[in-house]
């Protein structure tokens, strides 16, 4: 399901989710060709519905996910204490070579360079911790909605 879609299932924590990653350095896992994972920093595009990721043609991430479009991201800590909280969602990555796709996400806020490939991410799962007094998780699966 798009972005769109994931925040009409779960509203509170789709803003969590695009307030952590919405443009700030977020950690993608794909899985490379032999099964095992791999982890790359990346910068998520989130507004107008959907969830975007550019990157280089020749990205190891971008021939992961090309082959297997699963995926999960994690939102980046800004401090050992995890006062800024956890996100993370998992689903899968759909390449995106169609010009509409390619406007869209440069208009949300980012300027990739011409031969840069796109992709959309779908979320099926996602999960959020704000650590208070104790933590306090948020969990929602595209199944369960």
């Amino acid at each position: 399901m798009n972005w769109s879609d994931f925040a009409n299932a779960a509203p509170e924590l789709a803003a969590y989710g695009a307030e952590r990653l919405n443009g700030r350095v977020a950690y993608l896992a794909t899985t490379q060709k032999d099964g095992a994972p791999r982890v790359h920093p990346v910068t998520p595009i989130i507004g107008q519905g959907h969830f975007f990721l550019f990157m280089e043609p020749t990205s190891p991430k971008g021939k992961d996910l090309q082959r297997d479009g699963r995926y999960q991201i994690h939102c980046a800590m800004s401090d050992s204490t995890g006062e800024s909280g956890e996100f993370w969602c998992a689903g899968r990555a759909k390449l995106m070579d169609d010009e509409t796709s390619r406007t869209l996400a440069a208009q949300i806020g980012y300027q990739p360079k011409p031969h840069y490939i796109l992709f959309e991410l779908d979320v099926e799962r996602a999960q959020s911790i704000v650590y208070q007094d104790e933590p306090v998780r948020t969990m929602w699966k595209k199944d369960a909605a």
